[in-house]
């Protein structure tokens, strides 16, 4: 049975198949693996399967993403409450890299945050074992205002009110 997750603030089943590093890839279909073995067998990878995402951990920047243009999906790790690296990566793919794949935060991710880690360009979201998704739904209504400018809407309050 395949997960769920939150993908642009619904619930549905991830169609993303997730691969160890010694797991042999499909001959087709969609798939997740490690950026370590994207690093060594992405143009395979890319080759053979109709989409293929990589789970970036929080140390590695997008510049060390090879065929970074090619990916579909890019999974960020949050490997702690308090590891924030991964919403600077998230903001660096959207705004500097204009990556327009999905991004999805995976790991220690709690409704507490999903709100603020979509103003920088996360889209899909992988809850920490446990946490139900349904109140990961409703951290999204709880500030429907954000005064700055996000990565869905670089125009500040100010600018969107004229």
């Amino acid at each position: 049975m395949a997960k769920e997750i939150i993908l642009n603030r619904a619930i549905v089943s991830d169609d993303y198949q997730e691969l160890t590093d010694d797991e042999s890839a499909p001959s087709s279909g969609k798939v997740i693996v490690s950026f370590a073995r994207f690093v060594k067998e992405g143009a395979e990878l890319l080759a053979t399967a109709s989409a293929v995402g990589i789970r970036l951990p929080s140390d590695k920047l997008p510049s060390d993403v090879p065929l970074l243009e090619r990916l579909s999906l890019i999974a960020i790790e949050f490997p702690r409450f308090s590891d924030g690296r991964g919403y600077s990566i998230a903001k660096l793919l959207r705004e500097r890299f204009k990556f327009k794949g999905q991004l999805r935060a995976v790991g220690w991710v709690l409704r507490d945050n999903l709100l603020y880690m979509e103003r920088v360009g996360f889209d899909a979201f992988e809850l920490a074992a446990g946490k139900p998704l349904e109140s990961g739904l409703q951290a999204f209504a709880e500030l429907p205002i954000a005064y700055q400018a996000t990565a869905v809407d670089r125009r500040p309050l100010y600018r969107r009110r004229l």
